[in-house]
């Protein structure tokens, strides 16, 4: 059984009778559901996920003290961990995960600080452009499966997704990056007969090109660890992540190192045709560089836009 489907069927069975039960007063102001860090908040979970951090747990979100006072956490906070720590052969770890409280009771706004830095979801544009991707998708992932107050629903909906000129300038520095990794490092790295160097120009080029590959989707690339799989699920550029698992996985071998780069100039070819497709390069010809300028100089922002093109990576 997933993780997300666990804490459900967890909060229904027992949460939900609890907060109607004894905090009756608090449903108006509760949000409740599963979200933030863990593979089960994002539907990743498997068998092997279930070694740590994983419990039949839910979160439940609380405004500010000036709605809902620290005793009245409190106590929350002793009903939540009187919940039966056994669920469908699951338990409930008497430690905290390592890094803090995922579950439980959990003030909204400190949730959303500590995802974004702020409580809000009114990000600054240097925010929007420091932020780890993996941060934001951790902030929007998951279920919310209650929401009467709606504190917790607006602020998701504001780090739905990164606004459009955040976005531009973001993508043009990972076309940057593509285009000095991939198109021009590479094969440098090959003729120095430095190996190992051409395989750290193949990660820097795999990592710059699913970032983009996000972005052309209009998506936060979540951890490192789960990146591949959910890269295969976008709806563009989906079949991108065999060919990058393929730079990856393969030595650099003069015969291999060869056809290697054939395989960054066609991606680089397929991300060009989806920046065409979305009107986002004037530029027409097949250096990554050139697109990465293109899309620059149409962030509409002129601060923005000014900024060093690799302000947003």
């Amino acid at each position: 059984m997933q993780g997300l489907a666990l804490a459900k069927a967890y909060y229904e069975t027992y949460g939900e009778p609890m907060l109607r039960e004894q905090f009756p007063e608090l449903l108006p102001y509760l949000a409740v559901g599963l979200t933030g860090s863990g593979s089960e908040c994002f539907g990743y979970d498997d068998e092997v996920s279930q070694d740590h951090d994983f419990e039949p747990g839910f979160c439940l979100f609380l405004p500010g003290e000036e709605t809902v006072d620290r005793r009245t956490a409190f106590q929350l906070e002793r009903a939540y961990a009187k919940l039966p720590k056994e669920f469908r052969g699951f338990s409930r770890p008497l430690l905290q995960p390592v890094g803090g409280a995922r579950r439980g009771v959990l003030r909204t706004e400190d949730f959303f600080r500590e995802k974004t830095g702020t409580a809000d979801g009114d990000l600054t544009a240097e925010q929007w452009l420091s932020v780890p991707s993996y941060m934001l998708a951790e902030a929007v992932n998951g279920e919310i499966w209650a929401d009467a107050y709606g504190e917790v629903t607006r602020v998701r909906e504001k780090l739905a997704a990164y606004p459009e000129d955040i976005r531009r300038k973001k993508l043009a520095g990972q076309l940057l990056l593509m285009a000095q990794s991939g198109q021009y490092n590479y094969l440098r790295c090959i003729r120095h007969q430095e190996a190992a160097a051409a395989q750290l120009a193949v990660a820097e080029f795999v990592k710059s090109t699913m970032e983009a590959v996000f972005l052309l989707n209009k998506a936060y690339m979540p951890y490192y660890k789960w990146s591949f799989r959910a890269m295969r699920a976008l709806p563009k550029l989906a079949l991108e992540a065999e060919l990058l698992e393929y730079l990856l996985t393969t030595d650099n071998e003069p015969a291999t190192a060869e056809e290697k780069y054939d395989v960054i100039e066609g991606m680089a070819a397929d991300v060009i045709e989806e920046l065409q497709e979305q009107e986002l390069t004037e530029a027409i010809c097949g250096d990554l560089e050139k697109h990465a300028y293109s899309v620059n100089d149409r962030v509409e922002d002129a601060g923005l836009r000014n900024l060093h093109i690799l302000a947003g990576v």
